[in-house]
C-alpha cells in the first residue's frame, strides 16, 4: 500500500533540461514543487577528477542501468522484439540533472521549416513530394513562436557561438563568443568556404569565458580537457541542469527527491491526481498528490508512464488511430555516417578538445537547397567535431589496414593526429510503422511490460544519408586528405540506441487526432497533464535537439502557470489560431 503525501502544486518526473526548466520557472513563481528523479543524487563535486576513460566512455557508468528494465526492439511488426541488454546499445541518462550532465554541447535552432515542414513541404513540392505511409506533420508552432524560448535559453545556459549565416532570424546574439578555433575547425572552416558553402563555429554549451546568467548561475570558462561526451564537468564549465536549472530552483524552495522511480500518473474522472513513485532504496512505495503532473524525463520514459497508467489513445499501425506511441523518430546509426580522412602532411593535437568544439555548416540542412530533383526530403548539418580523442576509445586507422599485427601498430602511431572525419546529421522523418507500444513478454523488475520500439529504415532514410556521405567525400578530399574512406550505409536498423537522440510518441500538434500534446505540452485528454521533453517532435530536424528541448521546456512552464491561474482549463483550445 502506497503512503499518500501532502499534496503540492506541481509534481514534475525528470530532472534534466526538460524537468529542471519546467521546476525552476515554477518555483520562481511560488509555487511548491516536488521533482523526482529515479537515478542518485550528485553534484559537482562528484565529477572532480573523474576524467577515467575506462570507467565512463568504456563502461558507460553515468548511463542507466539496463537490467531492472530496458526497452526491447524489433524491425517490423512481424518481428519478435528482443530486450536490448547492454549499456553501449542503449545510453540513457540517469541521477540528478539526467542525460544533460553528459551531453556534448553542441547546440542548435530547428529551422522555420521543420516547424511547418508538412505545409511548406507542399507549397514548394506539391502533395506528391511526401511519400505514401509518411506521417510528418506541423508542430502546432513557427519558428517565430518559438524563437524567444530559444533565446531565454541560450541565454540560461550561457551559449557560446556565431549565429548561422543561413539559420533564421533572431532576437539577439549568443550570449557568449564563440570557442577558440583549433587549427583542423580551421582547416573544416576555410575549406568549405572555398566550396562556396557557409561555415560557421558550432554555438556550444562548453563556455568560451567565464559567465553569469539571468538567474544568477555562474559558470566558468571550458578548459578543453576532452572530457565532456559521456562525462560530468568537473570545472562547471559545461551548460547542464547541475550548473543552472537545478541550483536555481533549489533557492526558490523546490524539492529534489532522487532515487524514486515513477510508475504510474494517478488519475480520476479526466484529471491526473498525482503520481506513484517507488524509493529504490527501500522499496517503499509512496503516492504524490498535486494539481499539475508534468513529465519530463527522457521521451522513452514519458511514453510509458502514459501507457502504463493508460491515458490517452495507443497508437495502432493497423487502423493507423490511435496518439500514444505514434511518430517514434530520432537519430539513429544512419544518421553519424560521413567520410574518414587521413593525412600524411598535415598534423593536427586531436587530444585537446571539448565536446562542441567544432566548426559546421547548414548549406543541406532544412530546405536551404532545392529537393525538386532529389528522392528525399529535409537535409541536415555537415560538421567536424574535435571532442579530444581518448587513448583508449580511438584508434583511427584506413580501411584497408588489418586488424592486428605490425602494419595495424605503425598506421595506428601514424594517424593518431593525422586523422579527421566529417559527419553529416540527416533529418529522419515520420513513418506509420514506427511507432512504441508496450511489450507483451517482457518486464521490468516491478512486473510492468517494458516498452517496444518498432523501427524500420526507408528509402527517405537511406537516400539522405547517402547524399550526407558524398558532400562530406568531397569536402574531406578538398581538406587534402591522402586517404578518403566514406562511410557504409546500412540497410536496416540494428538496435544500437546510443546517442540518447530518440523522440515522439507524445507528440505536438494542433489536432487532438494526430497529436498528444497542444502547443503548451499540454495533453488534449487530460489537461493539467504536461508531457515535455523530446517525446513531443513530431519528427527529427537535420540538427541536435538540446536546444529545442530546452525551448520547450521554457514553452511547457509558462503552459502550467497560464493553467494554474485560469483556474484548470485548456491552455490553448483545440480551436485556437496557435497564434499565442
Amino acid at each position: 500500500m502506497a503512503k499518500k503525501l501532502e499534496k503540492v502544486d506541481v509534481v514534475v518526473v525528470g530532472s534534466g533540461w526538460a524537468g529542471g526548466i519546467v521546476s525552476a520557472e515554477l518555483a520562481k513563481a511560488g509555487y511548491k514543487v516536488v521533482t523526482l528523479e529515479r537515478g542518485k543524487k550528485v553534484d559537482r563535486a562528484d565529477y572532480i577528477g573523474v576524467k577515467d576513460e575506462l570507467r565512463y566512455t568504456n563502461r558507460y557508468e553515468m548511463m542507466q542501468n539496463l537490467a531492472p528494465e530496458t526497452i526491447t526492439s524489433r524491425v517490423t511488426m512481424e518481428d519478435t522484439a528482443l530486450p536490448v541488454r547492454t549499456r553501449k546499445e542503449m545510453m540513457a541518462g540517469t541521477d540528478l540533472g539526467g542525460g544533460s550532465v553528459h551531453w556534448a554541447g553542441a547546440t542548435y535552432r530547428w529551422r522555420a521549416y521543420d516547424f511547418e515542414i508538412r505545409s511548406k513541404t507542399i507549397e514548394r513540392y506539391g502533395k506528391n513530394k511526401i511519400p505514401e505511409g509518411m506521417t510528418i506533420q506541423d508542430w502546432g508552432i513557427t519558428y517565430d513562436e518559438m524563437e524567444p524560448y530559444y533565446d531565454r535559453w541560450e541565454k540560461t545556459a550561457g551559449i557560446s557561438g556565431e549565429p548561422d549565416p543561413l539559420g533564421d532570424k533572431r532576437s539577439s546574439d549568443y550570449p557568449n563568443p564563440p570557442m577558440k578555433e583549433s587549427p583542423a575547425v580551421r582547416l573544416f572552416k576555410e575549406t568549405t568556404k572555398k566550396m562556396g558553402y557557409h561555415p560557421y563555429q558550432v554555438a556550444s554549451a562548453n563556455l568560451s569565458q567565464a559567465y553569469t546568467n539571468p538567474d544568477g548561475e555562474t559558470l566558468n570558462a571550458c578548459m578543453f580537457c576532452s572530457f565532456c561526451t559521456q562525462y560530468g564537468c568537473d570545472f562547471s564549465a559545461k551548460s547542464d541542469p547541475l550548473a543552472t536549472v537545478i541550483p536555481t530552483a533549489i533557492k526558490n524552495n523546490c524539492e529534489f527527491r532522487t532515487n524514486s522511480l515513477v510508475r504510474r500518473v494517478l488519475h480520476s474522472g479526466g484529471k491526473a491526481t498525482g503520481v506513484m513513485y517507488t524509493d529504490t532504496l527501500t522499496g517503499e512505495e509512496f503516492e504524490q498528490p498535486a494539481d499539475v503532473v508534468v513529465l519530463g524525463a527522457f521521451s522513452f520514459t514519458n511514453n510509458r508512464l502514459l501507457m502504463l497508467s493508460k491515458i490517452g489513445q495507443q497508437y495502432d499501425p493497423k487502423t493507423r488511430k490511435g496518439t500514444i506511441g505514434r511518430n517514434f523518430n530520432g537519430q539513429m546509426n544512419i544518421t553519424f555516417q560521413g567520410a574518414r580522412g587521413f593525412f600524411k602532411e598535415k598534423k593536427f593535437n586531436l587530444y585537446m578538445g571539448a565536446g562542441a568544439l567544432g566548426g559546421t555548416m547548414s548549406d543541406f540542412a532544412g530546405d536551404n537547397f532545392d529537393h525538386t530533383d532529389l528522392d528525399f526530403i529535409n537535409g541536415g548539418g555537415i560538421e567536424f567535431r574535435q571532442y579530444g580523442h581518448g587513448a583508449i576509445a580511438t584508434n583511427n586507422v584506413p580501411d584497408d589496414t588489418p586488424g592486428w599485427g605490425p602494419e595495424f601498430k605503425k598506421n595506428s602511431v601514424f594517424y593518431a593526429n593525422r586523422y579527421m572525419r566529417v559527419w553529416y546529421t540527416p533529418a529522419i522523418m515520420s513513418w506509420w510503422h514506427n511507432y512504441l507500444d508496450l511489450d507483451p513478454t517482457y518486464k521490468d523488475e516491478f512486473g510492468d511490460p517494458l516498452l517496444r520500439v518498432t523501427n524500420r529504415y526507408t528509402d527517405q532514410d537511406r537516400n539522405i544519408a547517402k547524399f550526407g556521405v558524398e558532400k562530406c567525400t568531397e569536402i574531406v578530399k578538398e581538406m587534402g586528405a591522402d586517404i578518403v574512406n566514406p562511410d557504409s550505409i546500412p540497410d536496416e536498423f540494428d538496435h544500437i540506441y546510443d546517442g540518447g537522440h530518440y523522440a515522439g510518441g507524445v507528440i505536438m500538434g494542433a489536432d487532438p487526432a494526430t497529436s498528444a500534446v497542444n502547443n503548451y505540452l499540454q495533453m488534449w485528454d487530460m489537461e493539467n497533464l504536461f508531457v515535455v521533453g523530446g517525446s513531443a517532435f513530431p519528427q527529427f530536424a537535420g540538427h541536435h535537439p538540446t536546444a529545442t528541448i530546452g525551448a520547450l521546456g521554457y514553452r511547457a512552464a509558462e503552459g502550467v502557470e497560464k493553467y494554474l491561474k485560469n483556474g484548470g482549463q485548456l491552455v490553448v483550445s483545440k480551436q485556437a489560431s496557435f497564434n499565442a
